[in-house]
């Protein structure tokens, strides 16, 4: 049988529902430039301290070394309950998550004994 059709079939680059795509691809770069801030914009910005959520400024090295420590076996201890109920990619990512942050814990750690070696 003799296949009308040629494999694959020819098409028109420009979607069939918009009759005129460069000028909606020249209207959207538009929007972009108009609305988004280029990246020299963004770097020539002055960077302002955000007052949001801040660190009382009086805390000590150690304290504030003690707190992350204990906030990254927090974090630790989450993700390993959350891997139990997950199975393929998911549960790989969320071990290689768990790894990171076990290196942050203990170089967390190392900066803590060097702040107050122990004795």
């Amino acid at each position: 049988m003799f296949k009308v059709t040629p494999n694959p079939p020819d098409t028109n680059p420009a979607s069939p529902h918009e009759p005129n795509s460069i000028k909606l691809n020249e209207a959207a770069e538009h929007a972009l430039d108009f609305h988004a801030p280029s990246t020299a914009d963004i770097k020539a910005t002055p960077r302002t301290v955000s007052t949001l959520f801040t660190v009382d400024p009086q805390a000590t090295s150690e304290s504030l070394m003690v707190y992350l420590v204990e906030t990254l076996a927090s974090v630790d201890v989450m993700v390993h309950q959350l891997v139990d109920h997950l199975d393929g990619g998911s549960r790989h990512a969320l071990l290689g998550i768990s790894n990171s942050v076990m290196l942050a814990e203990i170089t967390a750690n190392r900066v803590l004994d060097q702040i107050d070696p122990p004795e």
